[in-house]
């Protein structure tokens, strides 16, 4: 009796952690959905494709903190993702989810990192775009598949 009780109250304190920690992403996504307009959806016809890497959408972070990653509107969620470089933006393309624009004029800098909201690797391996939304200044994180391809990124962007 005395191991079914215990392990009752594992499984409920567990399930409280759980519940606790997805009522936090929601009143965090709230709070943010007040903060930042919404994200700018692709262009019906945006043009040639310049560059495109396929790879892991990372996260949105707030520029320069790497730990606070923005979660309103579902760009919170890690996952597959294809970038997509065009003469006005650029696309990000996110596999089950809804993709967003980055727009060039908005761009205010590219550079490789090695870490970003909880995702740390030992080398420089994820291409951060710094861009303003609104009146904020965010990080979008991607891992490519192939990092050899940021150099020309970094280079044309």
């Amino acid at each position: 009796m005395d191991r079914l009780l215990l392990t009752l109250l594992v499984v409920v304190f567990f399930g409280l952690c759980v519940w606790g920690m997805w009522r936090g992403w929601r009143r965090q996504a709230r709070e943010q959905s007040v903060e930042f307009p919404p994200f700018p959806a692709v262009p019906g016809d945006p043009g040639p494709v310049l560059g495109e890497v396929r790879g892991s959408y990372v996260a949105t972070t707030r520029a320069g903190r790497w730990q606070e990653r923005v979660v309103t509107r579902g760009v919170g969620l890690r996952g597959a993702a294809t970038l997509r470089r065009y003469a006005d933006g650029i696309e990000v393309d996110r596999d089950g989810a809804v993709g967003f624009w980055i727009p060039r004029d908005r761009v205010t800098g590219l550079d490789t990192t090695s870490g970003m909201a909880g995702k740390v690797m030992g080398t420089r391996s994820l291409l951060v775009i710094t861009w303003r939304l609104g009146d904020s200044l965010l990080d979008t994180g991607f891992k490519a598949d192939d990092i050899s391809a940021y150099a020309e990124w970094l280079e044309k962007v």
